[in-house]
């Protein structure tokens, strides 16, 4: 049996990133405000959800519920430097300060609670303190463990010692995602498969999936599952028996002349950070716990603590040394700006685990190092042009093409926003169309006498397709056509407005109505066949708003 996990107390700060932006901005307490990456809303402010606008939104949904919406980029150095104030808050009262991610942080809870009489008056304090220097609301949760020590923070609860394998048994198994939206880094293991196939076995609550054999889960789910089922039996979410660093892993840079500007602290951080990784390599080792320190000529220093459930990569390692020092070199937020610049940067490898935590299974073995390199370029890229210059496809639900495939940011939940499992009545059939512009194109469908084609009342053509014009160019005839197939959604908002004898409320998102039609253009005399302007092509389009839009291309 495992030893029991110490004692964590967590500091959550909801909404942190809204609140930053808010804060960025100037904003108001009670303006609606959200926060997007990818065109979807990372988090939003409670005057927001109480308007309707949730996360995971798109953009123009949340648009639609809240019109007077405030919409903010997401930004993660902005969200890392203006949480320094309250790392700095917290670390006056409580030593060991060890920062999970913006907005969230956990502190050895057994010390603070002898010194100030009981874990109640420590989180009391706590409280008080942020209110009293900060101005922002916090949630405390103190519990054995740091996964059970989250969820107690989300719902502002003292778990008694010993008890959190029971505080955890009747939440459902979705939590586990607070694993890896808290916990882990952008390489990471996507916790939501998990949760799906957890829920298709019948395990619905988090005592469910603890029960399971540890054996059993590892053989049947993996690395990542095993790491889940730790956290959900109550232990600590990584064996306890971890190495200590060996003295000769830090490393530091003396800079002369010393620094004063982020951008060029940022790359000496990324030097070192290189050097890091090089030697933790060498060694088999993998860091989990970084402790990064900054000194000035003048004998002033900031030390931070940062920790990551999952192996920091070198990419990971200098986003928080530039975010540490951003905030502290220009003197926008936490502690008074230094009156001198930088002389020596230090990185200190506060844990480490045996490089068999990276350890590929046998099936990926073959293309791991490929998608290992790529990952690598991939967060270098985010680095130097942020999260969502680095855009890769998810694919989802629905009956139209826009909702099949959304854009997330490199790293982020790749979780559908409609499940791409259920049954979708009036969905494209397969084969998909194989070019689908950003933008539909505008386009023009003409009858035998040149008249344009319309749809009537009850979804009819009002006479057959001959020729089709795309963008203003030339017509082409129509060998062969399919249709039409028409879809409505979201026709119940009207129904359900009139009979409680309203309108429609601006905020919802309006009913939908399309037709479709597959038609086949004939090639163009002398045209070559690989030519998309002028070879044979069929195409699929979609008749809203009285007018014809072409979503797809099938060749």
């Amino acid at each position: 049996m495992s030893a029991v996990p110490p004692r964590r107390l967590v500091i959550w700060c909801p909404d942190w990133p809204v609140v930053a932006a808010a804060r960025a901005a100037d904003l108001g307490l009670l303006v609606p405000a959200a926060v997007f990456a990818a065109n979807r809303v990372v988090a939003c402010s409670a005057t927001a959800r109480d308007s309707g606008v949730r996360r995971g939104m798109r953009r123009r949904e949340a648009q639609g519920r809240c019109p007077e919406l405030v919409v903010c980029e997401h930004d993660p150095a902005r969200d890392a430097r203006l949480f320094e104030p309250v790392v700095a808050a917290v670390e006056e009262l409580v030593p060991g300060v060890e920062i999970v991610r913006p907005g969230l942080v956990a502190v050895p809870a057994r010390g603070p609670a002898r010194y100030f009489g009981s874990e109640e008056a420590v989180a009391e304090r706590v409280v008080d303190q942020l209110d009293a220097q900060v101005g922002v609301e916090c949630q405390i949760g103190i519990a054995d463990g740091l996964f059970a020590a989250v969820l107690a923070a989300r719902r502002g609860q003292l778990v008694e010692p010993g008890r959190s394998r029971d505080f955890l048994a009747p939440l459902l198994i979705e939590e586990i995602d607070q694993l890896a939206d808290q916990l882990t880094e952008q390489r990471a293991t996507d916790q939501a498969e998990l949760v799906d196939l957890l829920r298709r076995l019948g395990i619905r609550t988090l005592g469910e999936f603890a029960a399971l054999a540890p054996s059993d889960v590892a053989t049947r789910f993996g690395r990542a599952a095993l790491l889940a089922h730790r956290a959900a039996s109550g232990r600590e979410e990584r064996p306890v028996q971890r190495r200590q660093p060996p003295p000769d892993l830090v490393v530091a840079e003396h800079l002369d002349p010393p620094v004063d500007q982020v951008d060029r602290a940022a790359f000496v951080g990324k030097v070192l950070a290189d050097q890091l990784h090089a030697r933790l390599g060498g060694l088999g080792l993998a860091c989990t716990r970084l402790g990064i320190s900054a000194r000035t000529e003048h004998g002033e220093e900031l030390h931070r603590v940062w920790r990551c459930a999952a192996p920091l990569t070198p990419a990971a390692t200098a986003d928080r040394v530039r975010w540490q020092l951003d905030g502290w070199l220009t003197g926008r937020s936490g502690p008074q700006r230094p009156s001198a610049g930088v002389s020596v940067l230090s990185l200190r490898p506060e844990e480490v685990v045996g490089a068999g935590g990276l350890q590929l299974d046998l099936l990926s073995a073959a293309t791991g190092e490929a998608d290992a390199r790529a990952g690598r370029a991939f967060a270098r890229v985010q680095g130097m042009l942020g999260p969502e210059a680095v855009l890769t496809g998810v694919l989802g639900g629905g009956r139209d093409l826009r909702d099949q495939v959304r854009f997330v940011p490199w790293g982020d939940e790749r979780r559908p926003a409609l499940l791409p499992d259920r049954p979708w009545p009036g969905r494209i059939p397969s084969p998909s169309p194989s070019v689908v512009p950003d933008s539909p194109w505008s386009a023009v469908v003409l009858d035998g006498e040149g008249r344009p084609v319309g749809v009537t009342d009850r979804h009819r053509l009002t006479a057959a397709p001959c020729r089709v014009e795309v963008s203003g160019g030339r017509s082409r005839p129509v060998s062969r056509w399919a249709g039409p197939w028409p879809v409505a959604e979201r026709w119940w908002v009207e129904l359900l407005a009139a009979g409680a004898g309203q309108t429609a409320p601006a905020a919802q998102v309006p009913p939908r109505e399309v037709v479709r039609l597959q038609v086949v253009l004939e090639a163009e005399p002398g045209s070559d066949a690989a030519d998309l302007e002028a070879g044979e092509v069929a195409l699929l389009l979609v008749h809203e708003a009285a007018r014809w839009w072409v979503q797809g291309a099938y060749r």
